[in-house]
């Protein structure tokens, strides 16, 4: 993003609105970690956002693991949501799209793993 102010140019690298998104999408209840689209070679995978800059607007696709009782569609809303507000009001562009991909479930401590965890002996 680049804005014209009468005394210079700023400048905004697609890093800072990858980091953005990927630090705000850890930090909503209910995600893991972030994965890298899926499809691509292990050595060629870059980041976990996918970024898209369109002037002064931009694309936002985000590839997640959530904790296994949670509720999926709750969470890639608050996704949503909370990295529209960070784009907006930290870096100051517009947001035309945010795309939560929900890839996994991280293994944990739902009704699934207790169940099958061995019973201890008293």
């Amino acid at each position: 993003m680049e804005t014209q102010p009468k005394i210079g140019k700023i400048t905004i690298a697609p890093e800072v609105l990858e980091t953005t998104a990927r630090l705000t999408a850890l930090a909503v209840p209910g995600v893991v970690r972030l994965v890298s689209p899926p499809g691509m070679p292990r050595l060629l995978r870059h980041g976990e956002a996918k970024i898209e800059v369109i002037g002064n607007s931009v694309r936002v696709t985000l590839y997640v693991v959530t904790e296994p009782d949670v509720n999926m569609l709750s969470v890639g809303r608050q996704i949503q949501a909370e990295v529209t507000r960070a784009i907006q009001d930290m870096i100051g562009m517009t947001v035309q799209s945010v795309d939560i991909y929900i890839e996994d479930i991280a293994p944990g401590s739902g009704p699934e793993k207790e169940a099958q965890a061995p019973r201890q002996r008293r």
